[in-house]
């Protein structure tokens, strides 16, 4: 016997229909706010994350050396990808460029719940607008996927800042703000709710804050629970922090209009820890709080495309992961049946394979998403009706020698175990989905 790898899973067909509904969900929405599908390779060259990122994330990857002598990397996030596609073709691309797809991610990190080496996400990305309604338009596909699903307000929540505010606020509090390793405060930031609070106002000392300014910074982001209460941190931060908060209102108002502001709330505490994030960002958590970690998030990159290459592109995404969303799904009660579903068995006895493979086929014709089996083991009536049980057949079509001796096939209802006859001829026809009960 071999083992799977630590980290990578296998999905079986339950749990696989399962995850395809979640994933037709959630592409289902961004298809219908025009986001087209993309596909991209699974390696790209490592020099491409560590340019981004810096050396150390080397340790990160699943690294190595190609027989042509490259050095090259399994694709841990999408969004360098992406960007590198972009600058491809930049000047071919109508802009607005929206673009959805899913795909499998690999990083070397500790697996834990939610969190695994090889992972899978959908990334939703709006690249060449900068106005606040692309940043609402994602928060919309966000909500619509999750609605879609099952779930509600009481069910999950957008943690909505902008790291332009956290950023402004440091530097305008701070004594000599050109000390102050601002990335670091924020990534500070972003650790708040995972670290005590020595450690939280020991990683803004690091960044270049003293303790008494640490804790102004600190109680005027804690502070704000609503639009209004932010009128308190632009004052305090200064012409380029009003901007942003006016753009954080901007993005929210524009939310609610689209339908998802019901589903956001001001946290300023929220700041994602990633360097190339430039302006709003948001976390979706459980609004339960079961679920602890980040289900997903997103926000606004504005600079990536320009560091790869191109020209100046705003840019913004969301990708929800579908680890962390089964987990919510499964918590509030809404994730997909993993049982087996077909809508009929075509039972073949005896000498009748044409026939039964033709009454299939008709099956198959009257709609696209009808499933439906028949014998492929030369196996005897008794073990045919027990596969049509296992894999859940609503109805079984037995066509046998007797059967259509007479003119007729057996049309047997799974759940009641009734069954009764249809003439051969006019099985199935040409429209509807026959049952037992069009014939009883």
């Amino acid at each position: 016997m071999y083992e799977g790898l630590k980290g990578f899973r296998d999905f079986y067909p339950g749990e696989q229909s399962a995850r395809r509904e979640v994933t037709d969900a959630i592409e289902g929405a961004a298809a219908r706010y025009g986001f087209r599908e993309v596909a991209t390779p699974a390696l790209e060259r490592t020099e491409m994350y560590v340019d981004k990122s810096g050396e150390e994330i080397v340790e990160e990857l699943y690294a190595f050396e190609d027989r042509g002598g490259r050095e090259v990397s399994l694709t841990p996030e999408l969004t360098p990808t992406v960007a590198r596609m972009v600058v491809a073709k930049g000047q071919e691309l109508s802009k607005p460029i929206k673009w959805v797809s899913t795909r499998p991610f690999w990083r070397y990190e500790q697996v834990q719940q939610g969190r695994f080496r090889e992972f899978y996400q959908t990334n939703i990305d709006i690249f060449g607008s900068s106005a606040p309604e692309a940043d609402a338009e994602v928060l919309a596909v966000a909500a619509d996927a999750l609605t879609e699903l099952g779930l509600t307000g009481d069910d999950f929540e957008f943690r909505v800042s902008h790291r332009d505010v956290l950023g402004g606020l440091v530097r305008a509090l701070a004594d000599d703000p050109d000390e102050v390793d601002t990335p670091a405060a924020i990534r500070a930031v972003d650790k708040r709710a995972k670290v005590d609070d020595g450690e939280y106002f020991g990683l803004l000392s690091d960044a270049g804050l003293d303790r008494a300014t640490a804790r102004e910074f600190d109680d005027l982001i804690t502070d704000v629970d609503a639009p209004e209460d932010l009128d308190a941190v632009a004052e305090a931060g200064g012409e380029d922090v009003e901007a942003a908060v006016e753009n954080l209102r901007s993005v929210l108002a524009a939310a609610a209009d689209f339908g998802a502001g019901e589903f956001c709330e001001i946290s300023l505490t929220t700041a994602r820890g990633l360097d190339y994030y430039t302006g709003v960002v948001f976390e979706c958590f459980d609004s339960t709080g079961e679920v602890s970690r980040s289900v997903f998030g997103g926000g606004r990159y504005d600079d990536l495309i320009e560091s790869f290459g191109g020209q100046p592109t705003p840019a913004v995404g969301v990708a929800p992961g579908h680890a962390t969303l089964k987990l919510l799904c499964q918590r509030a009660g809404v994730w997909p049946d993993e049982a087996l579903s077909t809508d009929y068995y075509v039972l073949s006895v005896g000498d009748t394979r044409r026939k039964a493979a033709e009454i299939a086929r008709d099956l198959r014709a009257l709609a696209d998403d009808v499933v439906v089996e028949g014998d492929v083991s030369d196996r005897s009536f008794g073990a045919q009706l027990g596969y049509a049980d296992s894999i859940n057949a609503e109805t079984v079509v037995v066509v046998g020698e007797r059967d259509l001796a007479n003119g007729e096939v057996t049309v047997k209802d799974m759940e009641s175990g009734d069954e009764t006859t249809a003439p051969v001829d006019e099985f199935p026809p040409e429209s509807g989905l026959p049952t037992y009960d069009d014939y009883e």
